[in-house]
């Protein structure tokens, strides 16, 4: 999608007013922002950066909720590593490019997309605001954004398929029950959804301290249709799974939970249409790198033969160039969906995205970076 220096001023003067106002070609959200807590109307005009989300959130949400989303595994150092690592990284601008015209857009699996941020699969959105998945779908609906489900969302697919107008993609667990297992792909693909995101490194949860510490569990109304336990499992995943996976998957099968170049080697082996580097956002084993890091690697060992996707840390616009100057084609973002789920309901999904996607262009243009195309590990200072 091309983006005209006209549309890009009229996507500030829609930040600048608070409530993200559609742009071309985006659909209204028709619900109000309303407090997770109280039900009342909230007021985002003062909401200008993720970060602000995430202030605005922790007072918002009930301190169980906060706790589950923002923590990680044992001392969370690979959780405060993601944002280093990014913020680490040094832009190489180039000046006097032509600029005017800017194309964000990313083509992933036969679908077209106008930006490469899509929402990461988080878990029981109804902790975070009563219309749960629902009001997630609508706000990336009106900032015409791919949103990938959780396999732990508390609202039915085909709920969020009644109300989503952009392409789902569905997470998955693969536990010990396979024909529950197949049930549930099926049914994802019932739905229309596009791909598949195996998460592949999840054999046991990690040692999340702070989701111990408050107890953490679901309230009694709120349920997990397609939520089985994550104890060890009695038949370990292997790769042949995921060989499995893809003898009925009639969608791309994607692995996520990626680190080591010798693991997406074998992701291609086994047939997997695409890879995504993640850490899981520091919540299962503490100390692991950033995924910043750890995509370059990755990037030189797939060679473009599958799209490379990365999350963890994701928070400005200048962080989505450096994961596609190292290697990635897309990136996802979780936490801050969350904290603008909570605080503004499809509105603050939509906000959330809206920023993020701004800041995505302005970075691209200060840097000389016209189109993704464009954008390569020149745009890093050596």
């Amino acid at each position: 999608m091309e983006q005209t220096r006209r549309n890009l001023l009229k996507s500030i003067t829609a930040l600048a007013g608070g409530t993200m106002l559609p742009l071309e070609g985006q659909s209204q959200v028709t619900t109000d922002p309303i407090d997770s807590k109280k039900g009342d109307p909230i007021d985002l005009s003062e909401i200008v950066n993720l970060f602000d989300f995430e202030k605005m959130a922790e007072g918002k949400m009930t301190k169980m909720a906060y706790e589950y989303v923002a923590s990680g595994a044992a001392d969370e150092f690979t959780v405060r590593w993601n944002r280093q690592a990014l913020d680490t990284i040094k832009l190489n601008p180039t000046v006097l490019t032509d600029v005017t015209k800017l194309d964000t857009s990313v083509s992933l699996f036969g679908h077209t997309s106008p930006s490469p941020i899509l929402i990461a699969p988080t878990a029981f959105h109804k902790i975070m605001h009563p219309e749960g998945e629902l009001a997630t779908a609508r706000g990336a609906s009106a900032a015409s954004t791919i949103y990938v489900v959780s396999s732990f969302t508390t609202t039915p697919i085909e709920e969020i398929a009644k109300v989503a107008t952009q392409p789902l993609w569905f997470q998955l667990y693969v536990r010990d029950d396979r024909a529950f297992t197949k049930d549930v792909v099926q049914k994802a693909e019932s739905q229309g959804c596009r791909a598949l995101c195996v998460t592949v490194d999840t054999p046991v949860s990690g040692a999340r301290n702070r989701q111990q510490r408050v107890k953490f569990k679901l309230p009694e109304n709120v349920n997990a249709p397609y939520m089985v336990s994550l104890g060890p499992q009695k038949t370990p995943l292997t790769w042949k799974d995921i060989e499995w996976l893809k003898s009925f998957a009639k969608i791309p099968v994607l692995v996520k939970g990626v680190l080591n170049p010798d693991d997406a080697e074998r992701a291609i082996q086994s047939g997997v249409s695409g890879i995504i580097v993640s850490n899981h956002s520091g919540r299962n084993l503490d100390t692991v790198p950033a995924t910043i890091e750890a995509l370059p690697r990755i990037a030189a060992k797939v060679n473009k033969r599958v799209p490379i996707l990365m999350d963890g840390g994701i928070r400005r616009g200048t962080d989505v160039l450096k994961a596609i100057a190292l290697g990635a084609n897309a990136v996802l973002v979780g936490k801050p969906i969350c904290f603008g789920l909570a605080c503004g309901g499809a509105e603050g999904v939509a906000k959330v995205l809206s920023i993020l996607k701004y800041e995505f262009e302005l970075a691209m243009a200060l840097t000389g970076k016209a189109s993704i195309a464009s954008i390569d590990s020149s745009v890093i200072w050596k």
